[in-house]
């Protein structure tokens, strides 16, 4: 009997395949890192071999952990990190450079071009994206352009373009032999390619970078009852399981939320923090600095939108400091770190490694800590670098208040950072509304496996995912306003101090 739902999770920092039942709880996981290729100030880059070699370890350690088979998935999806880009030969199966990450900047050059031209609007009104380095459609030009061979190849069918959802289905459903080469709405609708309208790859977008249309993925549903592909029988799975749901990962973990109706949020800690608002069957344009996005398609029925505001540094501060300045040995000692001082002592840190994202989309910017004297210590740093997190929150729910009207009445929240009780009281704190995380704070994965869930029926409906949902813990903010505002302006100055700090003219 197929009791089991998988999803695998391939993240910015590690690849993770984790199994739930029909109640939504988790049953088996396996989870392993992969290495960050950084050569060069503002690059960073991924081994897609690593990645498909990962995602083969992680698949096959769960479901032997947990003595499951095949036999035992009623289907898998797939929740990725967005924007990260990958060339590969569909011949052969090697890339043809390593995968570009979301976080990487060399693309400053030609969105800033962009930008000072009618494209640059034209991009804004059909994408809801401004250029940015962050997303994939300059990610895929620069290897077109920089990467030898690759141009003609792409004329010979011998290079396709995709996101790494598209690697890892590409690969899960069979790769040289079949694989199915997809992607989906939400994973589309961050390249910079993809008009939100007519939910299809858009001529004129993809002349802007001088992208091949016949080298890019098909776009599919989120959650799709025709499947993308089957696994095959000597694969990780050991047999045949329907792939048949792929969201983003922010994307992913909406439904995972089930923030299914319009004016419901949810905010990620990860790597970086990423806030997205269900805005329904309505494209909202963002005029303080969010992006418009799809948040999830389900098979026929209409797409779903939602307002994102996304960060580039968040749970990476934490990683900098345990592995470029050895402050900390793990990410959990932070909060002890943290909590030994009674304050920063006016110290703040922004962490503006890859530019600033929303709502600043500053890729001049870069990292500044500010206002240290000789009083300060470690514990001073490890406190300003949680702060920082939720300064950024703040600024992006001032902008989602300001663009939809909508006043959160509670913010639920996900990820690995929401482990940190500190953290989540501080974001409390700042923001003046309820924090509450769910008792599945893993809910990118969920998400993943709720859509391909539902496309097998496995779980009938939306309503099925709310009686899921259940909370763990509320955090109440404790600041008074007068408290709130001061800090915050005192942020808003050091973020001042981070701008023209690269020339990306």
């Amino acid at each position: 009997m197929k009791q089991y739902v998988g999803a695998l999770d391939q993240g910015t920092t590690s690849t993770r395949f984790m199994v739930f039942d029909a109640g939504g709880i988790e049953v088996a996981r396996h989870q392993l890192e992969h290495e960050q290729v950084m050569t060069q100030p503002g690059w960073v880059e991924h081994d897609p071999l690593e990645i498909s070699e990962r995602t083969n370890t992680v698949i096959a350690g769960a479901l032997r952990h947990a003595n499951l088979s095949a036999a035992d998935l009623a289907a898998i999806g797939v929740t990725n990190q967005r924007e990260t880009t990958v060339v590969w030969n569909p011949k052969t199966g090697r890339p043809w450079y390593n995968a570009i990450v979301w976080q990487d900047t060399r693309t400053d050059r030609i969105v800033s071009a962009l930008d000072r031209t009618p494209a640059g609007k034209i991009i804004r009104e059909r994408t809801g994206l401004p250029p940015a380095t962050y997303f994939s459609g300059a990610k895929f030009q620069w290897i077109l352009e920089h990467v030898d061979g690759v141009r003609a190849a792409a004329a010979r069918g011998e290079a396709v373009f995709g996101t790494i959802d598209s690697w890892v289905i590409w690969n899960l459903t069979g790769g040289v032999d079949g694989g199915a080469h997809i992607t989906d709405v939400t994973n589309a609708s961050r390249t910079m390619l993809m008009d939100l309208r007519t939910l299809a790859w858009d001529e004129e977008l993809l002349g802007f970078f001088g992208i091949p249309r016949a080298a890019l993925p098909e776009i599919r549903p989120s959650s799709d009852g025709r499947a993308y592909g089957m696994t095959r029988r000597h694969g990780p799975v050991g047999g045949e399981v329907p792939v048949c749901g792929d969201l983003g990962d922010q994307q992913a973990a909406t439904v995972g939320q089930v923030c299914t109706l319009p004016g419901e949020a949810k905010n990620t800690y990860g790597t970086g923090n990423f806030m997205l608002l269900n805005t329904g069957k309505q494209i909202v344009p963002s005029k303080a600095g969010l992006l418009t996005t799809v948040c999830y398609k389900f098979g026929d029925h209409d797409a779903i939108y939602a307002l994102e505001g996304s960060i580039a540094v968040t749970g990476s501060a934490v990683q900098w400091l345990r592995d470029q300045l050895g402050i900390i040995k793990s990410a959990s000692e932070i909060e002890a770190l943290a909590a030994s001082v009674e304050d920063t002592g006016g110290a703040y840190f922004v962490p503006a490694f890859s530019g600033l994202f929303a709502p600043y989309w500053r890729s001049d910017a870069r990292g500044a800590i500010v206002g240290l004297s000789r009083f300060h210590n470690r514990g001073h740093l490890a406190r300003a670098t949680l702060e920082a997190i939720c300064f950024q929150t703040r600024a992006v729910l001032d902008a989602m208040v300001d663009d939809s009207g909508v006043r959160l009445e509670l913010l639920k929240v996900d990820g690995g950072a929401t482990v940190n009780d500190m953290l989540m009281q501080m974001q409390a704190d700042v923001l003046g509304v309820p924090v509450v995380r769910p008792v599945v704070a893993e809910t990118t994965a969920l998400g993943a496996a709720y859509a391909a869930g539902l496309a097998t029926g496995f779980w009938k409906d939306l309503e099925d995912l709310r009686q899921n949902w259940k909370a763990d813990r509320r955090w109440e903010p404790r600041w008074s306003a007068d408290e709130r505002e001061t800090t915050y302006r005192g942020w808003q100055k050091a973020v001042e101090r981070t701008l023209n700090w690269v020339d990306v003219g």
